[in-house]
């Protein structure tokens, strides 16, 4: 017989980095099903929807801000933006005033899939999240709290 592993939680259900990664997969599961029919992934539509976002106040939106929006790691998001433009739903150009920067745009085929892509993944997430939602804004809250202290790290 192996020996045995020693945990400081008594069961996995004790340990919440353990449930985080359990929860994020059934709910990844789920936005995945309904992105798919999009030919989206779930990081292309959060990358579209941080450009959106981040648009509403600037037309010369660069790659650093999507990544800093979106918490995501840069050269994923330049990797990510490049699909993104090969299906047509953005635009990369250079920058006017930063030659190694460039801006990104949504196109109107873009702005459709995401405005599509919007609809679905917030009916996922009313459905996911339905069984707490008496206690959804204490919820965020404390993901927002998690997010913001370990955001620099």
């Amino acid at each position: 017989m192996a020996e045995e592993v020693e945990f400081s939680f008594k069961s996995p259900n004790d340990s919440p980095g353990y449930l985080l990664a359990h929860l994020t997969m059934l709910w990844q599961r789920k936005q995945k099903k309904a992105l798919d029919p999009l030919d989206l992934t779930h990081t292309q539509f959060v990358l579209l929807a941080s450009l959106s976002w981040l648009s509403r106040e600037s037309n010369a939106v660069t790659q650093v801000d999507i990544a800093n929006q979106s918490n995501a790691d840069r050269m994923m998001v330049s990797k990510v933006l490049r699909t993104l433009e090969e299906k047509k739903l953005v635009t990369r150009q250079e920058h006017e005033k930063d030659t190694r920067a460039k801006t990104i745009q949504l196109t109107s085929t873009g702005r459709e899939i995401l405005q599509k892509a919007i609809i679905k993944v917030e009916n996922v997430d009313k459905d996911f999240f339905e069984t707490i939602e008496a206690n959804l804004s204490s919820f965020n809250a404390n993901m927002l709290k998690l997010i913001d202290e370990n955001k620099g790290e």
